[in-house]
């Protein structure tokens, strides 16, 4: 009986040996197990952030990839706006250039025409002075070149008779009498036209007078006291009675003297 108890007591402290060491492996497993647990979690915690790494980056690249396509995209609109304005603004600059061309081509214009009238109203003016001046000029007061008697009237229409030709004719002029050498005188102030030797009433002066009248001295002598051009005045000397009047060589010592309107 006692010695069922001793193996009684040996199997229970058996027992209890076992139960600790089966607990402690127990208990080693579970340690081991949240070890391993541990280092697994771990692995696939830095896994995880290793793929959220890499997909952030992935996606970061592409949203880098993305702005720089937009950046891009953007700087071509830009430019394109840019180079729109810029062709807008040469457009501007081209018809701003060109009215401005027009406008000074019309302001020249408005210039030219209103010179042109201002011109031309001038002239008119002017003209209308002249005219109007012309029209004030008195005509001219004819003094009697030589003081003498008249031996020969005039005569257009009614003939006179001529001693030199025998025969009636026309006399456009008067002759006055007066002695060989006599100074002759102008009759009105004037510029002397010509000089010349007439063959019909021989050496002749013809002084030109204002409003288109003239006056002819024939039958000089001499006509050295002036010359074609030269401006005479009233009562001035212009040469001596002659006889070179060949038409009136039978007549007496004479001044054959005309006086003209617009050459007739």
């Amino acid at each position: 009986m006692r010695r069922e108890k001793l193996q009684g007591k040996r199997f229970s402290k058996n027992t209890m040996y076992v139960s600790g060491a089966i607990i402690g492996l127990v208990i080693i497993a579970l340690i081991v197990a949240i070890i391993i647990y541990g280092n697994h979690a771990k692995e696939n915690s830095q896994t995880a952030k290793t793929d959220i790494e890499s997909i952030a980056e992935s996606e970061n690249q592409t949203d880098s990839n993305a702005l720089k396509q937009a950046s891009s995209q953007i700087g071509k609109n830009v430019n394109e706006i840019s180079n729109q304005t810029n062709e807008v603004t040469e457009k501007i600059a081209i018809n701003t250039s060109n009215m401005e061309v027009e406008n000074k081509v019309l302001e020249n214009t408005v210039k030219e025409q209103k010179t042109s009238e201002k011109e031309e109203k001038t002239s008119k003016e002017e003209t209308k002075k002249e005219e109007t001046k012309k029209q004030e000029v008195k005509d001219p007061e004819f003094a009697k070149p030589v003081e003498g008697e008249i031996i020969k009237a005039y005569g257009k229409e009614n003939l006179i008779f001529s001693e030199t030709l025998n025969e009636w004719t026309t006399h456009l002029g008067i002759d006055i009498k007066a002695e060989k050498t006599t100074v002759v005188k102008a009759a009105e102030e004037g510029t002397v036209k010509a000089i010349k030797n007439d063959p019909r009433y021989g050496l002749t002066v013809i002084i030109e007078h204002t409003n288109g009248y003239k006056s002819v001295y024939s039958n000089l002598l001499t006509a050295e006291f002036v010359v074609v051009g030269e401006k005479v005045s009233k009562g001035q000397t212009i040469g001596t009675v002659g006889n070179t009047a060949t038409f009136e060589i039978a007549d007496e010592s004479h001044l054959h003297f005309e006086i003209l309107k617009d050459d007739v």
